[in-house]
């Protein structure tokens, strides 16, 4: 065995040379590994022994991608491109072989090679366009050539990878391995000079791409992606570069690639975009909590509440393979709301997210009740009743005496205190806030709210199962409305009195949507029904919301609201409400004016990163990353600007400073700045660390 560098080594078996790499966690292409490949295939071409290479990791997985670290600084050694040239220039028979996950810049490294061979678990994909990137390292030129137009596009767009049997469907595998992936790898390399097969070349092959239509390639992309896509610089430019491998002969399609690459990686939404990417892993990691503290065991849940809230988080649980019981306290609110979580599940077999079969094992895990006793012996409780404290207390009271000792007690609540719920019971270690986020079984995010006196393994226990359940887990503090509702409530201030001075809702969410967002503050109001909280009783019509309520124009759900809806639920502005808000502004006295898209906006986002200013000096947040990341996952906001925190960070922290000042001096204590901006802003830092 040579020793190659720290990196790899070269061995040979028989007549096979076996390049074998090793740069832990993820075996990721940084410069270690590309100068230990380049010198292994180099010394292997070299060696009169040697017909063909074999190039295998170590470890988990094959190589997982490029190097993050190292995007936008100098290139050491030799580059991912340059690799790529010496490994298909060999003159003897690469073969890559594929274990783990092949990803990004690995995967298009194997793609250089002339064969690959992978264990029928691998997975690979090229996931660039999650990091506002296309692949940079001719991706976008052999893959199409090796699968054609329309695969290409759509494994590029989605970034999703896929299994080895499919990828040996689609011809980017050559063969399965049986057994040990060496020994088939070095089989298969055998093979392949026995046969004399030919070297085969991914780049000097235009048969797959002869007879495309180019154009009715991308408008399928277009239709199947852009709405998705919408808003993201990098859409446009991987539709050119992937079709560039129809159009252009293969080195000025692999020239254009570098240039958009550049251009990509250089623009703002990659960098917020890489920013998420590191945020989300840094949301895993609780900084005052150690690496390896114990996590209680979860094998059962039990949930209070199979209502819209209830029903979604059972299916979350029960998708994981984890028996669920629930209950409620009439058996048509029972039957109902386990009714719908079938329906669900058959809705996502229709589409092809799950196998009919599935349905049938996942509610197969559901135990319904109608008595909270048959809770005593589960792992983890969570209450998912109404948004009322009284309720809340005596749900918590009577759990204390039905749970088992060292059972999780958790609450969905939205808004109210963690601590005051917990004071209900003689164990408020156990308990702590599990906020998910509607509709639950959809939605990623999943606030773990840690109370005065929760437990450390508690919290351990319920960030580890927020992954275990596919969710993002971000722990926060206690406080009304925790991260994201605390945020959320300062827009909606703002968006209530934007109507009363002068601009109408549809203005109000035309601005947000511009700027990236799913909905806005009227439309997401009408989604998910106005009368959410509202009593008829108490009721005084001093809101808009109350007179809409008391006018039975509820939201989407009862056909009008802020809007009106036609039967397919289609909004469109009502005069209604314009004259029902002009109103009401001359009600109270005020002078309605022309607004601007440009103040709504400022109104609009930032006395949110005002608040979440406040938020971070009270440690509620553990990081501004943190809320960030509960913004995207959990609020739509468009990942391309990166989180209101890093936004801010992007415009500058002085500039939200001094808007904030001259609002404050026009509008009041509503824009007063929270002390952290001032102090941020003075000592010329900003929230992230980022910008």
């Amino acid at each position: 065995m040579i020793l190659i560098n720290d990196a790899a080594t070269l061995d040979n078996d028989g007549a096979t040379a076996v390049l074998t790499l090793h740069n832990p966690p993820v075996n990721a292409l940084s410069r270690v590994l590309r100068e230990g490949i380049a010198a292994g295939i180099e010394a292997a071409a070299a060696d009169g022994a040697v017909e063909a290479i074999v190039m295998i990791c170590e470890g988990r997985t094959f190589i997982a991608g490029a190097d993050i670290k190292e995007f936008g600084k100098p290139i050491e050694g030799p580059s991912l491109r340059e690799l790529e040239d010496i490994v298909e220039s060999c003159p003897k028979p690469v073969i890559a072989a594929l274990h783990g996950t092949a990803l990004g810049g690995g995967l298009e490294l194997a793609l250089a090679c002339h064969y690959r061979i992978a264990v029928p678990s691998a997975r690979l994909g090229l996931p660039e366009i999650k990091l506002g990137l296309i692949p940079g390292a001719g991706g976008t030129q052999r893959l199409p050539r090796m699968i054609g137009l329309k695969r290409a596009l759509d494994m590029i767009f989605t970034g999703a990878p896929v299994g080895a049997a499919t990828a040996h469907t689609l011809g980017i595998i050559d063969e399965l391995a049986a057994g040990d992936l060496r020994a088939e790898a070095v089989r298969f390399a055998s093979d392949i000079v026995r046969e004399g097969r030919p070297q085969r070349k991914i780049s000097e092959e235009d048969g797959r791409l002869a007879g495309e239509d180019v154009e009715a390639a991308i408008e399928e992309a277009r239709a199947t992606h852009g709405r998705k896509m919408k808003g993201f610089d990098s859409f446009e430019k991987a539709l050119e570069a992937i079709a560039n491998a129809a159009r252009l002969p293969f080195a000025e399609g692999m020239a254009r690639e570098g240039e958009i690459f550049a251009e990509l990686l250089a623009g703002a939404q990659s960098k917020a975009q890489r920013y998420v990417f590191g945020a989300t892993r840094a949301a895993a990691k609780v900084p005052d909590m150690a690496a390896d503290t114990p996590t209680r065991s979860v094998t059962t849940v039990g949930i209070i509440g199979a209502g819209t809230m209830g029903g979604g988080i059972a299916m979350n649980f029960l998708s994981a393979g984890i028996p669920v019981t629930i209950v409620e306290a009439k058996p048509e609110a029972l039957e109902r709301g386990t009714g719908i979580m079938r329906t669900n599940y058959e809705a996502s077999a229709k589409r092809g997210r799950i196998r009919p079969e599935d349905v049938d094992r996942a509610m197969g895990l559901l135990s319904p009740s109608l008595d909270m006793a048959d809770l005593a012996d589960r792992d983890l409780i969570i209450e998912a009743a109404f948004e009322e404290m009284a309720v809340k207390k005596d749900i918590f009271a009577r759990l204390d005496g039905i749970a088992k000792a060292g059972a999780i007690l958790a609450s969905n609540t939205s808004y109210l205190d963690i601590d005051d719920i917990a004071a209900t019971t003689k164990r408020p270690e156990d308990v702590l806030g599990l906020h998910f986020f509607s509709p639950a079984n959809v939605m990623k995010l999943l606030e773990v709210v840690r109370g005065e006196k929760t437990a450390t393994d508690v919290v351990a226990t319920a960030m580890k199962l927020g992954r275990d359940i596919g969710k993002t887990a971000v722990l926060v503090g206690v406080c009304h409305g925790f991260v994201g509702n605390r945020m959320l409530s300062a827009r909606q201030r703002e968006a209530n009195k934007l109507i009363l001075e002068g601009a109408m809702p549809w203005e109000v969410d035309r601005v947000l949507t511009d700027f990236g967002l799913p909905m806005g503050p009227f439309q997401m109001a009408d989604l998910a029904g106005l009368d959410l909280g509202w009593n008829r009783e108490t009721s005084k019509g001093e809101t808009i919301r109350e007179q809409l309520c008391e006018a039975d124009r509820r939201g989407q759900k009862s056909g009008a609201g802020f809007y009106d809806y036609d039967d397919k639920r289609k909004a469109s502005p009502s005069k209604l409400v314009e004259k029902m808000i002009r109103a009401r502004s001359k009600a109270d006295g005020i002078k309605r004016r022309q607004i601007s898209d440009e103040e709504i906006l400022e109104r609009l986002i930032y006395p949110m990163i005002n608040e979440g200013a406040k938020i971070l000096d009270e440690g509620v947040a553990l990081r501004a990353s943190d809320i960030d990341v509960v913004w995207i996952n959990g609020y739509g906001w468009p990942v391309y600007r990166g989180g209101p925190m890093f936004f801010a960070d992007t415009i500058g922290p002085a500039v939200v400073l001094t808007t904030m000042r001259e609002l404050e001096e026009r509008m009041g204590a509503d824009f007063k700045p929270a002390p952290l901006l001032v102090r941020i802003v003075e000592e010329g830092r900003n929230f992230t660390g980022a910008v």
